[in-house]
């Protein structure tokens, strides 16, 4: 048996999801349709996992911001009241992304063929996530479509700038760390043979520190292919095993461990987790399915782990926050208090919004402050390895120039 996730239609129109488990898509069309239900769309987990893998390595991304100003873009054209599959192919034009370019022309055609928007846009769910889906889905259903592309396009433009502000703060430490690799192979290649070529014209005995780091220049210059080939093996191994479900614990575990990082991991999962639950519910969709979608906007093991057992909290009748308390010890202090007094006064999705403004300014300071603390930390470790190196080459050529004079 495989368990599917499904999308169908009633015989009144009304949409339905959920998962069901059968031998094959036909089977389950068949129970589907003994409930009055039609299949409409159907994928197995197994299949979701070899899609996720294929997507992230191999296939052209289509970016945040593409997507953030297709979203505003089609919010200007269904207020103005301009149809549907012209709108789509004027984005078409407007897109600079080749994959984002087809996928617009496609949707457009589906809508001309009498498709809904929300099913036109499943059909491209490597570019448009299910976040994206069911809220196009909600407004389309509730008349609200164009206010729903408002919150999408804010909802992108929050993910951009965020995504923005950590990359800029991790740009001088990997310059640095670059420009450090580059000297070292620089000085394994054309000034660690000269130095062993002297010293072994001397005829001196070596300390165990000089022996290894001209054993290690010896080695790179001689095999050099096989360091490099090294290199992008063990590389490649990394992001493979990163993408297994043990491989992501491991690494999310020491990501929430070691100091400072881990602020900046919690702050980011939280403003994530919480933008994207405010922005579907002021989109009108409902709780459950909300905390659904949103388990997979997040990339840290522990926070999808907090919103799926929340999920099955909120199933059983608990609160929201009642739910999230078990995970409180991975939550920012205030987090799930915030989340209670936004139930208690009926302004969840509001609140939320709040929340998510504040902590994503949180992330933007953090982000700041560790590109701060990085940078003496990297400039120490230069520091050090100058130190080993001048203790290990210049102190033992000092000393075998002295003996001879």
């Amino acid at each position: 048996m495989v368990n599917f996730s499904y999308t169908a239609k009633s015989l009144d129109g009304q949409i339905k999801t959920g998962t069901s488990d059968a031998e094959d898509i036909k089977e389950l069309a068949r129970n589907l349709r003994e409930e009055g239900l039609f299949l409409a769309t159907a994928y197995s987990k197994v299949d979701k996992k070899k899609n996720n893998f294929n997507i992230s390595l191999f296939s052209r991304k289509v970016s945040v911001a593409e997507k953030m100003f297709m979203a505003r873009n089609l919010s200007i054209m269904v207020s103005t009241g301009l149809p549907l599959v012209k709108g789509f192919t004027i984005l078409a034009n407007q897109s600079k992304s080749k994959k984002m370019k087809e996928a617009l022309l496609d949707i457009g055609q589906e809508i001309s063929k009498g498709k809904n928007l929300a099913d036109s846009f499943k059909r491209h769910s490597d570019i448009f996530s299910e976040l994206f889906q069911s809220m196009i889905q909600s407004g389309e259903e509730s008349g609200t479509l164009e206010d729903v592309l408002k919150i999408l396009s804010l909802q992108l433009e929050k993910e951009k700038e965020m995504n923005s502000k950590i990359q800029k703060a991790l740009i001088y430490p990997s310059i640095l760390v670059s420009l450090m690799a580059v000297i070292g192979i620089g000085l394994s290649i054309f000034i660690l043979p000269k130095i062993n070529s002297f010293f072994i014209s001397l005829n001196v005995e070596l300390p165990l520190t000089t022996k290894i780091i001209l054993g290690a220049g010896d080695f790179f210059v001689e095999y050099w292919y096989f360091a490099l080939a090294l290199f992008f093996i063990l590389f490649s191994v990394f992001l493979i095993l990163i993408k297994t479900k043990q491989g992501k614990f491991i690494l999310d575990t020491l990501l929430l461990r070691i100091p400072f990082v881990s602020l900046l991991v919690k702050k980011s999962n939280v403003a994530s987790l919480i933008r994207s639950l405010s922005s579907l519910l002021a989109s009108g969709v409902p709780l459950i399915r909300s905390l659904e979608i949103t388990s997979g906007t997040v990339s840290n093991f522990y926070f999808k782990q907090a919103i799926r057992g929340a999920s099955k909290g909120v199933e059983k009748g608990e609160k929201l926050f009642v739910s999230f308390k078990p995970y409180q010890n991975i939550f920012p202090y205030g987090v799930i208090d915030m989340i209670e007094i936004g139930e208690e006064t009926g302004k969840t999705s509001m609140i939320l919004k709040k929340l998510a403004e504040f902590y994503e300014e949180e992330v933007s300071d953090v982000a700041e402050n560790l590109s701060t603390i990085i940078e003496p930390v990297i400039l120490v470790i230069i520091g050090l390895v100058v130190g080993v190196f001048a203790v290990s080459i210049i102190g033992p050529m000092y000393s075998s120039l002295s003996s001879i004079g």
